[in-house]
C-alpha cells in the first residue's frame, strides 16, 4: 500500500526568514493564498516591525496559522 504523507495543518505558527524582494502582501499571498492579508502577520511581528512597508532582510517573521 502506498504510504500517504502527513497532512499539513495550518495551525503550527511558522518562522519566515526575509529575503531581499520580500513584503508583507507578498508574505500573505505566498502563505495565505490573499496580499490582503498582510496585516496578520504585521499584527504577530509589532515587536520587531514598527511600519507594514518596512521589513529587512535577515529578519525572522513569525508567520500565524490562519484561524
Amino acid at each position: 500500500a502506498a504510504v500517504k504523507p502527513p497532512t499539513v495543518t495550518q495551525t503550527a505558527e511558522r518562522i519566515h526568514l526575509v529575503v531581499p524582494g520580500d513584503t508583507l502582501s507578498g508574505l500573505a499571498k505566498t502563505y495565505y493564498g490573499k496580499a490582503g492579508l498582510y496585516m496578520k502577520i504585521f499584527e504577530a511581528n509589532k515587536d520587531q516591525l514598527k511600519d507594514p512597508n518596512l521589513i529587512k532582510v535577515g529578519q525572522k517573521l513569525k508567520i500565524p496559522p490562519l484561524e
